[in-house]
């Protein structure tokens, strides 16, 4: 091999490993993000939609509201904001099957507000951005599962919001380590993929 060769093959041999630390690291930020609980006293509290069908949410994303119910009832946040379009064919939102559930549960009318906008992580957070910037709000405690809240928390700082993350520790995400796992690696890589290229992605439950 030539000496040029042989440099070639050095910096091929650096720029993979490079990869896979960077992508190692950021699964390792993920799994430690997911273990933490951050609940400072905030402006709202914002949880963001998964799936419902014909107004009742997912178990997904019920686990979501639960918590956020308990967020609110323990003065993290005098309001809560439930995010989320719909899909083609549906009659409701992610934002109002979420507020409906929680008025249900007894969180009051004033307690609540839902921005029926996003069909993705991505534009669910920029309008949330939006909407916080109309009422002069800046801090949020964001809910959503474990493995989705570092990427989530990223975006909502990204759209103008001093934001901390309280995830889910109940629900389908979390039930198994096969699950855990599965939902690292596509999360790492969708993170991976917003850093890049500021877009988001599709695909589980939470991933979007």
């Amino acid at each position: 091999m030539t000496r040029l060769g042989a440099l070639v093959a050095r910096v091929l041999v650096a720029v993979v490993l490079a990869a896979l630390l960077l992508v190692a690291s950021t699964a390792v930020a993920i799994w430690w993000k997911a273990r933490q609980d951050a609940r400072p006293v905030s402006d709202a509290i914002v949880v963001l939609g998964s799936a419902q069908y014909n107004g009742v949410p997912s178990s997904i994303f019920e686990a979501r509201l639960e918590h956020a119910r308990s967020l609110w009832e323990d003065g993290v946040a005098p309001v809560v904001v439930t995010v989320g379009g719909k899909a083609a064919g549906d009659q409701f939102t992610e934002a109002e099957a979420g507020r409906d559930y929680l008025r249900a549960a007894g969180v009051p009318e004033e307690s609540l507000l839902a921005v029926p906008e996003g069909v993705d992580t991505l534009e669910s957070v920029r309008a949330v951005g939006a909407a916080f910037a109309e009422r002069g709000w800046g801090s949020a405690v964001v809910v959503t599962d474990p493995w989705h809240a570092m990427r989530a928390e990223r975006m909502a700082e990204d759209a103008g919001i001093t934001a901390e993350s309280s995830p889910t520790r109940q629900g389908p995400a979390v039930q198994t380590r096969n699950t855990q796992f599965r939902y690292i690696l596509r999360e790492t890589a969708a993170y991976l993929l917003y850093r890049v290229t500021g877009e988001s992605v599709a695909g589980a439950p939470g991933i979007g």
